[in-house]
């Protein structure tokens, strides 16, 4: 797609990531309203948690198959009209079983969201940036999120918000219909070149359906890592996310009030590492790969610093720092897909990668909860470290089994659709 063509799709598909981020951002928010209108316990009430999973890792196993059979464009419609549905049925506030069950619905729309736009932008030329400022705007998402939750039921029901979130959501399928012509797919993003990542052509006739799809990818050893990283680095960052604010109250004794600035600065700084690295590892001439291993070695050293030094301007330190050095590392996973599998298997790689994630979302801050039931919530720092090394390991692994490419710094031309957030 010519650059002047792809300006308009990449800045709403930034958008769109910001939206995604804004209904991951309210879900804390309503949780204790949720709780008080249908009359339920903590339990309870988290089992959405598992029906949203469900969906979004649905999404993953046919995102490939719906791109290869209708192109980018279709994908996210259906991604986007799925969304759309479910919201505005959580809108009339149904009864818990039905919000349960449409929780799928909502993980799904997602989830195809998410993968259909990692995988258009994973074909374009300046993969790298554009991935890490698009993961950048999930994080702004994420950050707006409760206030627009808490400013809304200053004056409405819990249902509002959602609402809303359907409202917002259909002029960007809209937009998208309007910006990408209707063959786009991944094939078309960006032609094969030294430098740049393949781009997916159309399946073979070996390669037709989504199952065949499906099979083949979970056949490749470094498609395996690569969502076994991502996994992990999902789990890394829900974990500290979620139990970083028990932690600094029951061990580090700081106030409410003051842990949950650290906490925001842990956010804050994972969102700014997206923005930032990717330019400043282009100017010192590091490839994605060698960007990836210096951000791992970073989240390990605050790992390390995290458990090690005490105190309140440590703490906001250690976290920021934490979260700065860990934001890239899904981004630029995603961009380094297209040399996972064959060009063929990209969009179902990239899908597969997206939904694994979540089970590592779900799995290891569960693991934390518990470790910190049984022995103390002492334990988050080291068992952070932990996850950090794990990463570095299987890091090591995945780039041992990339498809060779000539190597190329990170490439940090300026994406005409959205000003360079770190340039004055």
């Amino acid at each position: 797609m010519p650059r002047r063509r792809r300006q308009a799709p990449v800045a709403v598909a930034y958008l769109t990531f910001v939206l995604a981020g804004v209904s991951g951002g309210v879900t804390g928010v309503l949780l204790p309203v949720q709780i008080r209108d249908y009359g339920l316990d903590m339990a309870t009430i988290g089992t959405t948690f598992f029906t949203f999973s469900a969906g979004f890792m649905l999404a993953g196993s046919t995102s490939g198959a719906l791109i290869h059979r209708f192109g980018i464009r279709t994908t996210l419609a259906v991604g986007g009209g799925a969304f759309v549905l479910a919201g505005l049925y959580t809108a009339v506030r149904p009864p818990f079983a039905a919000l349960l069950a449409v929780q799928v619905l909502a993980g799904y729309g997602t989830g195809i969201l998410e993968s259909a736009l990692n995988t258009f932008l994973a074909g374009l030329p300046d993969s790298t940036t554009l991935l890490n400022r698009l993961h950048a705007f999930f994080g702004v998402g994420a950050l707006t999120g409760p206030l627009l939750a808490t400013w809304i039921l200053g004056f409405a029901p819990w249902t509002a918000v959602w609402l809303v979130l359907a409202l917002a959501c259909v002029p960007l399928v809209a937009a998208f219909l309007v910006t990408l012509p209707a063959g786009a797919s991944a094939a078309g993003a960006a032609p094969p070149s030294a430098g740049t990542p393949k781009s997916v052509r159309t399946p073979g006739p070996g390669e037709k359906g989504g199952g065949s799809l499906l099979a083949a990818v979970s056949r490749e050893p470094a498609v395996l890592l690569g969502a076994a990283f991502l996994a992990v680095y999902v789990g890394l960052e829900l974990s500290v996310g979620n139990w970083a604010f028990t932690f600094l109250v029951d061990e580090r004794g700081q106030s409410d009030r003051l842990a949950g600035y650290i906490v925001s600065g842990y956010w804050l700084g994972l969102t700014a590492g997206r923005f930032v690295i990717s330019p400043l590892a282009a100017r010192a001439g590091m490839t994605p790969i060698g960007m990836t291993f210096a951000c791992l070695f970073g989240v390990t050293a605050a790992a390390v610093f995290v458990w090690t030094v005490p105190g309140t301007a440590a703490a906001f330190a250690g976290f920021a720092l934490f979260g700065f050095w860990l934001g890239p590392l899904f981004p630029t996973t995603m961009a380094v897909a297209p040399r996972l599998a064959s060009p063929a298997l990209v969009p179902t790689t990239i899908g597969l990668l997206n939904g694994v994630s979540v089970i590592g979302g779900a799995l290891f801050p569960w693991l934390a909860g518990a470790i910190g039931e049984g022995l103390g919530v002492w334990t988050l720092p080291p068992y952070a470290l932990a996850l950090a090394v794990l990463q570095l390991a299987i890091w090591w692994m995945v780039t041992d089994r990339l498809t060779p490419v000539t190597a190329v710094p990170v490439t940090a031309a300026p994406d005409p659709a959205v000003p360079d957030p770190t340039t004055p």
